[in-house]
């Protein structure tokens, strides 16, 4: 009997420990000290928003390293854990982060407040080929809606409200001065993308991306969706032969030669298509899903979109 009584009590002081270490390690994006309420967001772009607008009035912990996939990126014990003791939990929703949603449903059920922006952002919708269209209920949606700065601007708004509404101690006007300040950077960056896209000829307006990726940014700026190398809204697909050819088919009809693969994956697909036309095909790598380290091209959503903006403009009236 007393050895089953040492084992319990072994046994939960385990467990005891365990729980202590995991409330812990939720507090290490805390500086010692810090009470401030914490906001916890899933992927890096979220994050980079959700920073501007909190600023200083609460601690932003985003989920997904630079240059991950949200597509397939998952959550240690201690990630999970900080969803459910967070005050807030922004994420993007529609199927994006794949392997998060079940926690954030979880950190949900226990009562934590939760925003899912890419569903307050009038979704489009994937049609049968792939392309982005307004939404009517007739395909998948299309989680990746800040490829539109303007579609930005406004879950920047719902995440300012959420932030004042659900998270105690933060100052009202500190973080609605932030807001109105990111605001105007994000119109501004609207207003610049249409002055830049204006220098490329309606008839080269075409776009073949690695996956489909840009619907939004075809949608707001007049942009045609030619195809995808993976014609899926996810990195998780694999291309079939008869879509490579169906895809080589689509661009040797719309004239188009150029194709846009996202930075953080490896271009062999693209590569696979450059074959498949006989070499004559320019691969331009563009920041679509994810944010980089600071000083590596895409730092912040500003950042990336102007990188974004000026290699498709280039891309697409070099001669």
């Amino acid at each position: 009997m007393s050895v089953r009584v040492t084992t319990a009590r072994l046994r939960a002081l385990l467990l005891t420990s365990i729980a202590f270490l995991v409330i812990a390690g939720t507090a290490t994006g805390c500086g010692p000290g810090d009470d401030r309420p914490r906001i916890v967001v899933t992927t890096n772009i979220l994050g980079d928003i959700t920073r501007e607008i909190a600023g200083g009035e609460a601690e932003v912990s985003v989920l997904m390293k630079p240059n991950a996939d949200p597509h397939s990126f998952g959550l240690s014990a201690v990630q999970a854990a900080e969803l459910e003791n967070a005050d807030l939990v922004v994420h993007n929703g529609l199927g994006l982060e794949e392997n998060v949603t079940r926690h954030v449903e979880a950190a949900r059920e226990s009562g934590v407040a939760t925003f899912a922006a890419g569903e307050a952002a009038d979704p489009l919708t994937f049609h049968a080929d792939g392309e982005g269209g307004p939404g009517d209920g007739a395909g998948a949606p299309d989680p990746h809606f800040w490829t539109d700065p303007d579609r930005v601007r406004k879950v920047a708004g719902l995440i300012t409200d959420r932030i004042v509404e659900h998270v105690d101690g933060v100052n009202e006007k500190a973080v609605r001065d932030n807001a109105e300040r990111y605001d105007g950077e994000l119109a501004a960056l609207s207003t610049w993308m249409e002055k830049s896209f204006a220098a490329i000829p309606e008839g080269r307006r075409a776009l073949v991306t690695n996956h489909h990726v840009f619907g939004y940014l075809a949608d707001r700026f007049g942009f045609r969706v030619v195809g995808a190398v993976i014609p899926s809204g996810t990195t998780l697909a694999s291309p079939s032969s008869s879509d490579l050819r169906s895809l080589t088919r689509a661009m040797e009809k719309a004239d188009v030669r150029t194709v846009f693969a996202d930075s953080s994956q490896p271009t062999r697909l693209a590569d696979v298509l450059r074959r498949e036309m006989g070499g004559d095909v320019n691969v331009v790598p563009l920041y679509s899903e994810s944010l980089t380290e600071k000083g590596e091209g895409a730092g912040t959503y500003l950042e990336m979109m102007r990188a974004n903006t000026s290699a498709m403009t280039e891309g697409l009236t070099a001669d």
